[in-house]
């Protein structure tokens, strides 16, 4: 199958999409589009480089032009975090990158498909959708895809089984008010609460599960790797590409990005993440599972916070 994505944006994150689709079998075309033309250069001849152990795929340093025709656009722009410094610090910086991005490369793909990656991602898919004039299900953002691959990971690693087999999600806003609902968490349709005593009259089990820290492990992990590294970019761009596959399969697929909400869970006029019916169409819907009373009010919380970001940028 012949796919074309484009990606807007060629600094860590945008450099190493372009580069971890151009070791699967996602894309057939990638066009990088960068404001710095001798980096966007410079990458492109790099990632090609290493093409020659793979199907014939082509890779392009382009111009908005170039987008056209394409499946799928990622938008990756914005200045990047620092370290001690929140998403929803970077606002309206990179509210004013998109503003410009997007009738630019609107014009050139109107029938694509839009990821949105810049930080903050919940509030720059709520400007995308607002300014873009396209479709609801056209845009989606990446939401707390990484923080539920985070959520997982630490779960694999506590109860030492594979992370496909834990079905857990980190919901609300990709930042400090997201939080897990435990009571929809399951091991391989086991609930996770089941699951747990039976490793623990098996003797598997050291000590209790400190859902606490595990959440703070998912707060916390991006910044700390930004203290250490100066930025996140390999687990992010697997998320993304991994979000690709699904917007180009056969078939719908169940992820935890960040779409519009009108009425659900009492929440309208936001986009942050729930279980989200997502794939060749775009965003198919939000998948209503029950949560807790207390769960709605931390999802209700989070997209609180983010309207009221929302409220003091300049559209």
């Amino acid at each position: 199958m012949k796919s074309k994505i484009t990606i807007i944006g060629a600094g860590s994150v945008g450099a190493t999409i372009a580069y971890t689709l151009s070791n699967e079998d996602i894309a057939s075309e990638i066009v990088l589009i960068d404001i710095n033309k001798e980096k966007v250069d410079g990458e492109v001849m790099d990632i090609v480089q290493g093409t020659c152990f793979r199907d014939p795929i082509s890779i392009v340093a382009g111009d908005y032009a170039d987008a056209k025709d394409s499946d799928i656009v990622i938008i990756t722009s914005g200045i990047a975090r620092k370290p001690g410094q929140t998403r929803l610090e970077l606002t309206q910086t990179n509210v004013n990158i998109l503003k410009d991005i997007t009738p630019q490369i609107v014009k050139e793909a109107p029938k694509a498909l839009y990821v949105i990656v810049s930080n903050p991602v919940d509030v720059m898919t709520y400007v995308f959708t607002r300014i873009s004039g396209l479709p609801e299900n056209q845009v989606i953002g990446s939401g707390t895809l990484l923080d539920t691959a985070r959520l997982r990971f630490g779960l694999s690693q506590y109860l030492n089984i594979a992370q496909k087999n834990i079905h857990a999600y980190v919901f609300g806003e990709h930042g400090d008010t997201s939080f897990v609902p435990w009571s929809c968490a399951e091991v391989s349709g086991a609930e996770l609460n089941q699951f747990l005593e039976l490793r623990r009259k098996s003797g598997r089990l050291s000590e209790e599960l400190d859902r606490e820290a595990m959440v703070e492990y998912v707060h916390k992990s991006g910044g700390q790797i930004i203290a250490r590294k100066g930025a996140t970019f390999y687990a992010v761009s697997v998320a993304v590409c991994k979000l690709c596959a699904i917007l180009l399969s056969a078939y719908d697929s169940i992820a935890t990005v960040s779409s519009m909400l009108h009425g659900e869970y009492g929440i309208e006029d936001v986009c942050l993440s729930t279980l989200t019916l997502v794939g060749p169409n775009g965003v198919q819907g939000k998948v209503p599972v029950e949560l807790t009373e207390e769960e709605i009010e931390k999802l209700r919380a989070s997209a609180n916070a983010l309207k009221a970001v929302i409220a003091q940028i300049e559209l």
